[in-house]
């Protein structure tokens, strides 16, 4: 397993293909900074004697010990300690923990893949390809992200349908040595600061959408790869240091005729198991927000009780009604992925067939309790804010710059004016306005609300998902025969 300090070293050896705002720019770039403190977390929690249990796990491929980011779930137990270690992690940051992603594709790309290499069409030898790859990803505690979302040009129309075919990421050349690919993949987390990126599809595919249904892995300074980034920090300071200087991005991940070897294409052109690919990002993605999100709701619970402590209010009935609303949606949307967990096996939902046997018995996780964790949290956010926003007051949208604070002739007349809780410190009062200010009013607040509403499927695809494989007939069932009316012939 790598520290931090060897996975930054490793960073600033990889090739230049990061564009910001017109410029060509290193991965070590400072504005970089905030985002590799937070994967560096990642690295030191594997180390540490009080995590290191909970943030690795033993390979089944060769016995080693590996970070847990990097492993393939076995059971339930596995599961369950992938949720507990993120929302561990993101204590710790107060956002996310940004390397879920490549744990969630891997698992999808290895059950996939093992399904794809028995047909007797198949190109290549996908799971032996993948097999490879992984335990590389393995013994080198690399860093992935997944590549999912497609730019989808008109909404309403199919990958086939699009006037440019490249809406969506696609084959467009099929050699000997390896298939060329062209399209975009957008809102990519932390792929500016990614050893590989996992690529996997978007959506279900149909007949003739053979070219869409693609699964591959090159490394994040492949060439023919462009990214395009953005970076969501907070504002800098100078005299009220945060605990930790946080950050994150996300790139626009461009494959400009993209060469890529056939050891490295894990899935080509198989429809059915390419939606189940896309199927499985999103389900494995949903339930890592089960350890994430309640995680969240904790800095959320702390920031809306602190603010209550300062204004005085915390006594009041109506601010103990908003916490306990808060409090019950983080731990409901823990309690579904940890059922989720619980009821993991190695199944997946086919529409039309039903939960079947798949993949070589990796465990995934239950896909209604994974989907109805996700909605329920995934919907909170903005209410959540309004909480925020209620308890808080005005207060926060106007709140000095730091420099006026620390003016010497403007400092000590807004600590007067400041301060509402006079038994805390009025520096300590300070320091807490500007981290709500960090978390609820700033640039990079308004990009993680969006993330947090929209990542791993907005809400109206997991109430999709949750419709179409819900059982309804037997609840149906249910009231028939409390009703004595005649159940309809199977």
């Amino acid at each position: 397993m790598r520290t931090k300090a060897q996975y930054i070293e490793r960073l600033g050896k990889m090739n230049r293909n990061l564009y910001c705002n017109g410029e060509k720019i290193d991965r070590l770039d400072p504005r970089q900074e905030g985002a590799l403190n937070v994967m560096g977390l990642t690295f030191d929690a594997a180390w540490d004697p009080e995590s290191k249990d909970l943030c690795t796990a033993r390979s089944h491929l060769t016995g080693e010990t590996i970070n847990r980011f990097n492993h393939i779930h076995q059971c339930p137990e596995d599961l369950h300690k992938k949720q507990d270690m993120t929302r561990f992690l993101c204590n710790k940051v107060g956002q996310c923990i940004q390397r879920c992603m490549g744990t969630d594709a891997a698992n999808a790309i290895h059950t996939v893949s093992y399904e794809a290499q028995k047909l007797p069409e198949a190109k290549t030898a996908y799971h032996d390809n993948w097999l490879k790859w992984l335990k590389r990803f393995q013994e080198k505690d690399l860093v992935g992200c997944c590549a999912q979302t497609d730019v989808k040009g008109e909404r309403l129309k199919c990958p086939g349908q699009q006037a440019d075919p490249d809406m969506y990421v696609r084959v467009v050349e099929e050699r000997s040595d390896g298939i060329v690919v062209r399209g975009c993949k957008v809102h990519i987390s932390e792929a500016s600061i990614a050893d590989e990126i996992l690529v996997v599809p978007t959506r279900a595919l149909k007949e003739g959408e053979e070219a869409y249904a693609v699964c591959f892995a090159v490394p994040a300074d492949y060439e023919g790869v462009k990214q395009v980034v953005h970076f969501h920090n907070p504002r800098p300071r100078d005299r009220y240091p945060r605990g930790i200087e946080y950050g994150y991005t996300d790139s626009y991940v461009i494959f400009d005729n993209c060469f890529v070897p056939w050891e490295r294409v894990f899935l080509c052109g198989e429809t059915r198991h390419g939606g189940v690919a896309a199927l499985l990002f999103a389900l494995f993605h949903r339930h890592s927000y089960s350890g994430c999100k309640p995680a969240m709701l904790d800095y959320v619970i702390g920031l809306a009780a602190l603010a209550a402590e300062i204004n005085g209010i915390e006594k009041a009935p109506h601010v103990r009604e908003m916490l306990a609303r808060l409090i019950m949606t983080g731990e409901l949307g823990y309690a579904a992925g940890y059922t989720a967990s619980a009821l993991g096996k190695p199944e997946v939902y086919i529409p039309g067939m039903g939960f079947i046997p798949y993949g070589p018995g990796n465990c995934i996780p239950h896909s209604i309790y994974a989907n109805v964790g996700r909605c329920l949290t995934g919907e909170a956010v903005f209410h959540e804010q309004e909480i925020l926003c209620n308890i808080a007051g005005g207060l926060p949208a106007t709140f000095p710059y730091e420099k006026d604070l620390s003016n010497p002739e403007t400092g000590a007349l807004l600590e007067k004016y400041i301060r509402r809780n006079p038994v805390i410190p009025v520096e300590e009062q300070i320091k807490f306005w500007l981290n709500f200010i960090d978390f609820a009013l700033s640039g990079s607040s308004g990009s993680m609300l969006y993330g947090a509403y929209h990542g791993g499927g907005s809400p109206i695809m997991e109430q999709i998902a949750i419709t179409s494989q819900y059982d309804l007939e037997a609840k149906k069932d249910i009231v028939r025969k409390i009703a004595g009316m005649s159940l309809p012939k199977q």
